[in-house]
């Protein structure tokens, strides 16, 4: 018997038999081979659009204990506020929660009285005049001192740098004496200059450490480029330095700003009562009054609230990638 096959030739218009394909071709859903080809997820892939209900509840328990962990950190802030709205009397015969079933405790009473006592007024105002000249002061020196470190040659220079890292494990304590006789046979001892003369030397090593460090991650083609465009060092500095250096700048001027605006101790010890900051006033207060709550709880929730301005108003540089868009 003889089989007869279907078939084409070169150049032919032959029709191959159904289920078969042409040389050179694949039907869909199969291989040339004729075998169907069957689609396999990827082990620990899910399809788009899904997730796992593991993976779903792990996500729910870490948003839950974050929040947990929030609400718990500010309870003593909340706590402070609810009682410096609230009268000494209610304070002291219940606790700062009750006032949250009972609102008519509430006023602003605290605060009035608090602002219309030129004492702390005027430390208030002294704590702004020397936190705010002492961060400029802290944030230009070092971003100067960290370019210069970091892409300046000059004799001594990684001496120098040695030597100013090494101020880093020099406790503040030991140079309270020493700086105080200083400030004394220059005329300075007392003053708010002589407090931000010493908040800004003992906070620029870790201020040019840290930008030092910042600016040389840099990539040094960058700073060629600038150069064989004609740029000047300052140039290179004020517009290409700067802009790349805002988050670590953002971040040194915010830190530097809390310890200034939060220190107690120089000024306790380099301040006189004509130029004393907030801390030292209400310091002065409780020691004067003992627990009067009525005028401590406004006065630390003051100074508190500040600071946490200061750094909400900045915390978007935290974020900002140092090489964002700059290199391709």
């Amino acid at each position: 018997m003889t089989t007869t096959h279907a078939a084409s030739a070169p150049g032919g218009k032959g029709n191959a038999p159904q289920g078969t394909a042409q040389p050179g071709t694949a039907l869909p859903g199969k291989t040339r081979s004729g075998k169907n080809r069957t689609t396999h997820a990827r082990p620990g892939k899910n399809p788009p659009g899904k997730t796992r209900p593991g993976k779903r509840l792990s996500r729910s328990v870490i948003q839950v204990g974050l929040l947990i962990i929030g609400l718990v950190w500010l309870a003593p802030a909340a706590g402070l506020f609810v009682s410096s709205l609230r009268s000494e009397e209610d304070n002291a015969g219940s606790g700062w929660w009750q006032a949250l079933a009972a609102p008519g405790q509430l006023s602003l009473d605290n605060y009035t009285a608090l602002l219309q006592d030129s004492g702390i007024t005027q430390a208030f105002w002294n704590t702004v005049l020397i936190s705010v000249p002492t961060t400029i002061a802290v944030v230009v020196i070092a971003a100067l001192a960290g370019y210069a470190f970091a892409w300046l040659e000059f004799p001594g220079r990684d001496w120098i740098f040695l030597l100013v890292v090494a101020m880093l494990v020099v406790p503040v304590q030991i140079g309270l004496l020493p700086v105080a006789k200083m400030f004394g046979a220059l005329g300075l001892f007392g003053s708010i200059p002589g407090v931000i003369l010493f908040h800004t030397a003992y906070g620029l090593p870790f201020a040019i450490f840290l930008l030092r460090n910042y600016f040389a991650e840099i990539p040094k083609e960058m700073l060629e480029a600038a150069r064989m465009d004609g740029g000047g060092e300052w140039r290179i500095f004020s517009q290409l330095i700067l802009p790349l250096g805002r988050p670590a700048i953002a971040s040194l001027a915010i830190f530097q700003f809390l310890w200034v605006w939060n220190d107690m101790l120089v000024a306790l010890l380099f301040a006189d009562n004509e130029s004393q900051p907030l801390t030292v006033a209400l310091q002065s207060q409780m020691r004067q009054f003992g627990s009067n709550i009525g005028v401590l709880a406004p006065g630390a929730f003051l100074s508190l609230i500040v600071p946490v301005i200061v750094f909400f108003a900045f915390q978007r540089h935290f974020v900002q990638g140092v090489m964002a868009g700059s290199v391709k």
